[in-house]
């Protein structure tokens, strides 16, 4: 296929989030799905199944379950079991199920903020504490303080949420960082939950490395979430799934979530099966186009929005802004929105070291980039 990336796509009056929430007049660079028409043979398997007419109850067959084992075989050489994979419709259902399953009411969540917003919400809105170290910022890029994350652990922690590829700073944890998370938990006896659902949008020099592959007792003690649906654009299609090693949690993990947690729609499944077994194609074009905006992107902000810093981005395609020197009167994120009207994700939604941050998600046409940045740049022009 010959994939045109420049291709405007009309998603006004499609139902879509992104562009509906901020009106016709606002370019929205904000939550985290891609202005791009998704893969061909996805398309084209959703075709096919919506022809066959009879939409009765369905979800992952076998077929999917293989091409999930021998991805993360030959990606991570990672070999998963059948049994330990189970397919949720959302990796922040599936986050919120652990939250109710493996921490009581009052139990802490370990998180590292500035992190995306539902790691800092959801575990105190299913009445979980929330214990929060922050990452370091060190130039363009940020670091884990390590003895301020284990100091942080006491008897009533229970889970560690760890986001690799990082959410929104674009971090890619190497080797080291991840043993040493994983020594801290295995030794504080805290269940790791991975949310590795950008670990396919990496950009050159980087490696992904689910931290559940750093030994079996590792593997013992993780939950990992990954999905189809930032990679390929199905985020709408709700299909994801996690890798439970241990008997004990995958037991409690199934019968906590029956009647509670629906299954993956037939569309989904549909949709994931394509993707994975025919979409790398497009992925490997999309992931060019990609680097191409985060470069371009990068200078950009350097030329004509000085004044504000960014993030190095070793994956996904979202950017994290330092807006602090610019000298915006009050918060960013509605100064943008206001004045240029351009639609950013707001930085204190992503916890400690979010004030003065906007969130630019750059998953879109160059031109609609383009335009969003140079109605920012005439914004900060009249300040």
């Amino acid at each position: 296929m010959n994939y045109d990336f420049d291709q405007i796509v009309e998603r006004r009056g499609t139902d879509s989030i992104k562009w509906r929430r901020y009106g016709n007049e606002v370019l929205p660079l904000w939550v985290a799905d891609m202005d791009f028409v998704s893969p061909e043979p996805v398309v084209q398997a959703l075709h096919e199944r919506v022809d066959h007419r009879v939409f009765g109850y369905g979800g992952p067959g076998e077929e999917l379950v293989d091409i999930i084992r021998q991805r993360l075989k030959k990606l991570y050489d990672w070999d998963v079991p059948e049994e330990h994979i189970i397919f949720v419709p959302g990796v922040v259902t599936g986050l919120n199920l652990a939250f109710q399953l493996f921490a009581g009411p009052g139990d802490a969540v370990l998180v590292q903020p500035p992190v995306y917003s539902h790691f800092i919400a959801d575990p105190v809105n299913r009445g979980r504490a929330l214990v929060d170290p922050p990452l370091v910022k060190r130039g363009s890029t940020y670091e884990i303080d390590f003895d301020a994350f284990e100091k942080s652990i006491t008897d009533s922690t229970r889970i560690y949420v760890l986001c690799n590829p990082h959410n929104p700073v674009g971090r890619v944890f190497r080797k080291d960082e991840l043993e040493q998370l994983a020594d801290i938990c295995l030794r504080r006896n805290v269940l790791i939950c991975a949310d590795e659902i950008h670990c396919d949008l990496l950009y050159p020099g980087y490696r992904h490395i689910p931290i559940a592959t750093l030994g079996s007792e590792v593997a013992d003690r993780t939950i990992t979430f990954m999905s189809p649906s930032k990679t390929f654009n199905l985020a709408g299609l709700k299909c994801s799934f996690v890798v439970i090693k241990d008997p004990l949690l995958r037991k409690t993990w199934i019968r906590g979530s029956e009647g509670l947690v629906p299954h993956v729609n037939i569309m989904g499944a549909t949709a994931a099966l394509a993707a994975y077994r025919d979409g790398q194609d497009w992925l490997d074009r999309c992931l060019s186009y990609l680097k191409g905006n985060r470069d371009f992107l990068v200078d950009y902000v350097r030329e004509k929005l000085p004044s504000i810093g960014i993030t190095h981005m070793e994956a996904t395609y979202l950017a994290w802004l330092d807006c602090r020197r610019t000298g915006i009167p009050g918060n960013p994120f509605r100064f943008f929105l206001d004045e240029s009207k351009v639609a950013l994700n707001d930085g204190p939604e992503y916890g400690k070291g979010g004030e003065g941050f906007v969130r630019l998600n750059f998953a879109c046409p160059r031109k609609t980039l383009t335009d969003a940045l140079e109605r920012m740049a005439d914004a900060l022009k009249r300040l």
